[in-house]
């Protein structure tokens, strides 16, 4: 280890995982999924977790180790998707969901991240997902109160960073990964490549080494697609 960089994934999280936790967890689809830390959380055996995540993975991929385990008593997410097995849990009893709008996680993240307790949004007024919360009136309109996200811990995954944790994510890898470092009070980065101090161009960082408390090279990089779409070749 040196300074924010450590040596494997299980150091990465060495003395940060606890029972009954809240972690927040990277990725949109298959894309920017913290990878080589989740095995490190299901080999931890750590239970009880509550998780904070767009989605839950797919059969066999992401968090859906973490849910085959049953490690995760709690979803707040905003796509059950493909996934068989959240859908199962959840609809068994075995699993508690809380299900927000995906432009309101991505916003209640922001808000955890930038220290703003709540703020107002017509998505969902009038539908369950208002249910229990405050609703005012502004300008005439209907605005439903939706409180900020924090997490003990976020996972997270980028393309590159340097020794000082600034980060550069890849494309829709950067959907909910760089507002997730903000929110959570311990943040451990993998990422695909470390760079020598001074690689990046100040305006090229996406996520300032502030946020990042650990990072670690990356043991697994899959490139999975989600649902391939294929046309018969054109013959002549």
């Amino acid at each position: 280890m040196s300074g924010k960089i450590f040596e494997t994934p299980a150091a990465a999280l060495d003395g940060l995982l606890v029972d009954g936790m809240t972690i927040m967890s990277g990725g949109f689809g298959l894309s920017g999924n913290p990878e080589s830390l989740i095995p490190e959380i299901r080999a931890s055996g750590v239970g009880g977790l509550t998780v904070i995540s767009n989605n839950a993975g797919a059969d066999g991929f992401g968090l859906w180790m973490l849910l085959e385990s049953r490690q995760i008593a709690k979803m707040i997410s905003s796509y059950v998707g493909e996934n068989k097995l959240f859908e199962q849990q959840y609809l068994s009893g075995d699993l508690a969901l809380e299900l927000t709008p995906q432009g309101t996680l991505a916003e209640r993240i922001r808000a955890g991240g930038a220290g703003i307790p709540a703020f107002f949004t017509k998505t969902g007024v009038g539908t369950v997902v208002a249910e229990g919360k405050p609703v005012e009136t502004f300008d005439g309109e209907a605005y439903v109160r939706e409180t900020w996200l924090r997490a003990d811990l976020s996972i997270i995954k980028a393309w590159r960073a340097d020794p000082a944790g600034n980060l550069m994510f890849r494309k829709t890898a950067r959907n909910f990964n760089p507002t997730m470092a903000t929110a959570g009070k311990v943040t451990v980065v993998e990422v695909e490549e470390i760079v020598p101090a001074g690689t990046f161009d100040p305006d090229c960082i996406h996520t300032p080494g502030i946020y990042v408390d650990r990072v670690v090279l990356s043991t697994i990089n899959e490139k999975r697609i989600e649902k391939l779409t294929t046309r018969a070749r054109e013959t002549v």
